[in-house]
């Protein structure tokens, strides 16, 4: 295999707008580039791989402020669905679909799913491995997932007995299968799912099958199909799984729906596990969108587990956008492991009545309670219908180093973006924004030595909250929860010794309808 460096490089770089709050880099725009996925090396977290279709991989040795790109081969060739990953030893993998003899139309074609590794970050990557190989069944849309304690990599995936198929015997499945030496080798696949699906890749295909580990070693595994979303798990590194799949939520709509200027789109979920050590360690998170409120008002979703699995929150909405009538939709989510934050990322069109699309990113510091949305795009795209578009975008987080990834369309050419979130914009407390129904007046005293107060006048009945964050956006207070006030003046105390907060910068949050207005506070040692 051909070194990374040794055929193609090319550094891409996008001028930043003048009003652009993050930063945005082009990788790449040659190849057509969609569905991309990115992963960050904890050990080094200035190294970065990424991926796209069909066979694009990138390289960034400094956190993704520039790249270099080349195209991968294998004896097993190389078919898209790219999913990269890094493992407790700073080695990448990249892992994609197959076709051996290089075309859609040959018997061979996605029959198993292959391992490419890079060790070293040399930019040689191995000829790969491979599972998954089952006769004349076709195997798509792998994910993987890397215990952190044994360094063991878990990949889960869809079996179609025909892809396409219509046949009423043809049907679908959820296949597993683990390596325990690095990639080598793998398990012999396993069948995880108690209800199969069909082959027709729509609603009733089972799909979206993506692993997570949890605090002991627990193998976590949701997707959707028949039966909505469900879920299944292994106490003992994927050799036994439980005999009945549980229950998540429905998706109302279907996870395979209609999005404006996309030839398709998909909710299909992502999971992931806290193992950050902090208040929300081995909650589970799901993160989905579907059409629950309509065709015309595709919505982001997560729900949350703290028992293992066994139950489920009620979904919560993560765009905050209030509109009855925007999409958001292709979500994809992680957890940064030395914080517990959550980051969903997802297209967005609240802010245009056509097919321009922003991209945003939401994050949760309080185990997925809440949300606060940016955008993170420097300027809107409109994608064409008649070209692919892909089926996902990615994120990765690790160290406070954020890196989403992203695919647009300028005028049909296709490109694949990041973008470099500073968290202290990214955490900074919303600005202030103007409405004649909610006037914020006055925090007194500021600084302060043993308690603050807020005074507000509400203009017009509004159904208002206020409560208090510290300097990263991390709400530590709550003085009024979701309570509908009338016209007149209020005035709100703050103590910070009740909630055992210690001196520091604070923020008050008033927020109505799908508004918020800020007061920096400042509270001193006495």
């Amino acid at each position: 295999m051909k070194p990374i460096f040794g055929f193609f490089t090319v550094a891409f770089l996008l001028s930043v707008h003048a009003k652009a709050q993050f930063q945005n880099i082009t990788i790449s725009t040659t190849s057509f580039p969609n569905e991309p996925c990115i992963a960050i090396n904890p050990k080094n977290p200035a190294q970065l791989v990424a991926g796209s279709n069909i066979n694009n991989v990138y390289l960034s040795t400094d956190t993704g402020h520039t790249w270099q790109t080349d195209f991968l081969g294998s004896p097993y060739g190389v078919w898209g669905d790219p999913v990269i990953t890094t493992d407790t030893t700073g080695d990448f993998y990249f892992f994609h679909l197959s076709a051996p003899s290089n075309s859609h139309l040959a018997p061979d074609w996605l029959d198993r799913i292959v391992c490419q590794k890079m060790s070293n970050m040399s930019g040689a990557w191995s000829p790969g491995t491979y599972t998954g190989l089952n006769g004349n069944k076709d195997q798509d849309k792998e994910w993987v997932a890397v215990d952190r304690q044994n360094n063991r990599i878990y990949m889960s995936w869809s079996q179609f007995d025909l892809y396409g198929s219509t046949a009423p015997g043809d049907s679908s499945n959820i296949l597993f299968s683990f390596s325990s030496d690095a990639g080598s080798s793998w398990s012999t696949p396993q069948r995880i799912n108690e209800l199969a699906g069909d082959c027709i890749d729509e609603d009733n295909t089972v799909e979206g099958a993506v692993p997570a580990v949890g605090p002991n070693g627990e193998v976590y595994i949701a997707w959707t199909g028949p039966a909505g979303i469900v879920f299944d798990r292994s106490l003992d590194g994927g050799q036994t799984w439980l005999p009945q799949d549980i229950p998540v939520t429905n998706m109302p709509g279907g996870w395979d729906f209609t999005v404006p200027g996309l030839n398709r789109c998909n909710g299909l979920p992502f999971t992931v596990c806290d193992l950050s050590g902090g208040p929300h360690h081995g909650t589970i998170y799901i993160n989905w969108s579907d059409q629950r409120n309509g065709p015309n008002n595709t919505d982001v979703w997560l729900v949350k587990s703290t028992d293992g699995g066994d139950t489920w929150s009620a979904p919560f909405r993560v765009n905050d956008d209030n509109s009855i009538s925007a999409h958001q939709f292709l979500s994809s989510m992680t957890v940064d492991q030395t914080t517990g934050y959550l980051y969903v990322l997802f297209y967005d069109r609240r802010n245009y009545t056509d097919d321009k699309t922003d991209v945003y990113l939401a994050y949760s510091t309080d185990g997925g309670a809440s949300f606060i949305n940016k955008k993170i795009s420097t300027s809107p795209f409109t994608p064409f219908s008649n070209i692919f578009f892909g089926d996902y975008t990615y994120i990765a987080a690790h160290g406070n180093i954020i890196r989403p990834i992203w695919g647009r369309m300028d005028m049909g050419m296709q490109s694949v973006l990041t973008a470099i979130i500073d968290t202290a914009s990214l955490f900074a407390a919303p600005t202030n924004v103007a409405d004649v129904k909610v006037e914020l007046e006055s925090s007194h005293p500021n600084p302060f030595h043993e308690t603050s107060f807020i005074s507000f006048k509400i203009k017009d009945p509004a159904m208002v909250n206020l409560f208090v964050t510290d300097l990263f956006g991390r709400k530590v207070a709550t003085l009024i929860d979701s309570e509908r006030l009338t016209t007149g003046k209020y005035v709100r105390q703050f103590d910070p010794k009740e909630h055992r907060l210690p001196p520091g910068v604070y923020f008050f949050r008033l927020g109505y309808d799908d508004k918020v207005k800020t007061s920096k506070i400042i509270y001193l040692e006495q």
